[in-house]
């Protein structure tokens, strides 16, 4: 018989969603999806994405993929993160898509990714990248807000990397830029393409770009959420 999926409201505070969080620890991902009623996620290269979604559920997180904060209410974000044995991240972490066509006018204070990283709830996920997907375990979940020091340098990154986007640069952009933050391409497929301003000023075609947390950076919150690592 095909499983009954089952929805389950958001979080009514800080605290409630603290103690959902708290009650997925130690879990596999097969046995969460039983839980919820759903299908556990295979392999392939979109497995991160539905363990996250799966978490998403488990939650109780409303926002979907809008710009604003997982569970808009508290203004918590939900980031999940595969990890090895040794608690480091695989991968780095989406934060929020660019828009390349406004990065000369962009302004960390009112930016995505300014909202998206002022309050992170943080699901470490456990396995290896060759383990089956549902085979893997949630860890203790971390709640997280940028220090002082870690916010000017997450602003620096963006300043920098916004700059040189909105002078026309974003072809020579690799992810090598940026201490925290870094662009890499955003995309289900190479034929996917965005507006952005040329060197000259002209429009051109281009592969959307998101912001992404660097693996360093998430390996060292997950061990203290105020480390500044260099």
């Amino acid at each position: 018989m095909k499983p009954t999926s089952c929805s389950i409201p958001p979080p009514r505070d800080r605290e409630e969603l603290c103690a959902r969080a708290e009650a997925l620890a130690g879990r596999t991902v097969a046995g969460l999806a039983r839980a919820l009623g759903v299908i556990a996620p295979g392999g392939g290269v979109r497995t991160k994405g539905k363990i996250g979604q799966l978490v998403e559920k488990a939650l109780g997180a409303s926002a979907g993929s809008s710009a604003e904060p997982d569970f808009p209410a508290l203004g918590i974000e939900l980031k999940t993160v595969p990890i090895d044995a040794a608690g480091n991240p695989h991968e780095s972490t989406f934060v929020c898509a660019i828009s390349l066509a406004d990065a000369d006018r962009a302004e960390w204070e009112t930016s995505a990714a300014r909202a998206k990283l002022a309050h992170v709830l943080w699901v470490p996920v456990r396995g290896e990248p060759s383990a089956p997907a549902s085979e893997r375990i949630l860890g203790a979940p971390i709640f997280w807000r940028p220090t002082a020091e870690q916010t000017r340098i997450l602003r620096a990154d963006f300043e920098e990397l916004m700059g040189l986007v909105g002078i026309g640069g974003v072809e020579a952009l690799t992810a090598h830029a940026g201490r925290y933050l870094q662009v890499r391409p955003k995309a289900a497929h190479g034929r996917v393409r965005t507006l952005a301003f040329g060197l000259d000023g002209e429009r051109i075609s281009t592969v959307p770009r998101g912001f992404y947390l660097r693996p360093r950076f998430t390996g060292a919150l997950l061990r203290d959420p105020a480390a500044v690592p260099v």
